[in-house]
């Protein structure tokens, strides 16, 4: 043995390769990001095709396509209220080319709407950002006496047993936002629920129903078009779709906010340099005037973050969603 090298000890030589693995972890992390995406991006969407989350996965996914140059796929798996598609998401690997976007349902309801979960979202997925938000709108079919929302309020008050709202179904943000505003009012209204927007809608509009929340970018052209008369809206300002109808604080109910949202996940293990790129690109893709075209045309807000105000917002939508699940007994088990 050379006498100029002294050997090195084990305790010197765990110490040296640990050193060594934190140099090379901190050096990979940029690379993970600089070769992400190596291959196609698919982007899951737990819904039949054409339904609302198309309205933010469809324009997010063409944006990151045109903007890293690798194909982003969206593929609608519906089913369960979004868990069929949530958990086949998660069945692929965490490297960042399996994306979710989706709304509220499957991440912030489901978990106290159903009794078994396949998935568990708070540990399973990793929030990246809300992408849009739409308020709902409290509508009424076009021949109802009721004009605004003071008349509505004193209605339901005098006749609490005979006030019914529709749905498009148990446990949706619609059937929620609408227990929460039996909840201001503190009285039990009656739900009938639809299987989506579309019949519920079709009822309303006949009369079948006497009102119904529903979001913006359903309802609002039949608003528009004269089949339903809005009362008010859920967003914390008015709409500039349809900018005479209140809020519901303006209108005489403060202290409620209800939207439907989208956003966009990843699966827990992603690395964070991954997560960081992709909250990046996304920002930027949602700042663009095509994107901000899709939101005008739909009514929708712009509602870019960081991942951890997203994972905040998430916690809090998941609190407030379940109180009222509670509150009302829906169940779909």
């Amino acid at each position: 043995m050379d006498q100029g090298i002294k050997p090195i000890n084990r305790r010197q030589g765990l110490r040296w390769l640990g050193a060594a693995g934190g140099l090379w972890a901190a050096a990979l992390a940029p690379a993970w990001a600089q070769s992400w995406p190596a291959k196609p991006v698919t982007v899951v969407v737990p819904w039949p095709a054409g339904g609302p989350s198309d309205i933010a996965a469809r324009p997010l996914a063409k944006g990151l396509q045109d903007a890293l140059g690798k194909p982003f796929v969206i593929d609608n798996k519906g089913g369960s209220g979004g868990n069929i598609g949530t958990a086949a998401m998660l069945q692929a690997p965490a490297d960042g080319h399996t994306l979710l976007v989706t709304s509220s349902a499957p991440v912030a309801i489901n978990p106290s709407l159903y009794k078994k979960m396949p998935f568990d979202p708070a540990k399973d997925l990793i929030p990246v950002t809300n992408v849009l938000r739409v308020p709902l709108v409290l509508a009424v079919p076009p021949n109802s006496p009721l004009n605004d929302l003071k008349a509505v309020m004193a209605q339901i008050k005098a006749k609490p047993a005979e006030s019914i709202f529709a749905s498009a179904g148990n446990g949706t943000p619609q059937h929620l936002t609408g227990e929460l505003f039996a909840d201001a009012l503190q009285v039990q209204m009656t739900h009938v629920p639809y299987k989506g927007s579309a019949p519920a809608l079709t009822d309303l509009m006949a009369g079948h129903v006497p009102m119904m929340f529903d979001s913006l970018a359903s309802i609002g052209q039949h608003i528009k078009s004269g089949k339903l008369k809005a009362i008010a809206v859920t967003g914390a300002k008015r709409t500039p779709l349809l900018p005479n109808v209140p809020t519901l604080a303006e209108a005489g109910l403060p202290g409620i906010e209800s939207y439907a949202w989208y956003g966009l996940f990843v699966k827990a293990g992603t690395p964070a340099a991954v997560v960081q790129q992709l909250n990046a690109e996304a920002l930027k893709v949602m700042k663009t005037p095509e994107f901000q075209r899709t939101l005008a045309d739909t009514g929708s807000e712009y509602v870019g973050d960081t991942p951890v105000n997203f994972a905040a917002f998430v916690k809090a939508e998941a609190e407030k969603w379940g109180r009222l699940v509670k509150i009302s007994g829906a169940t779909v088990d």
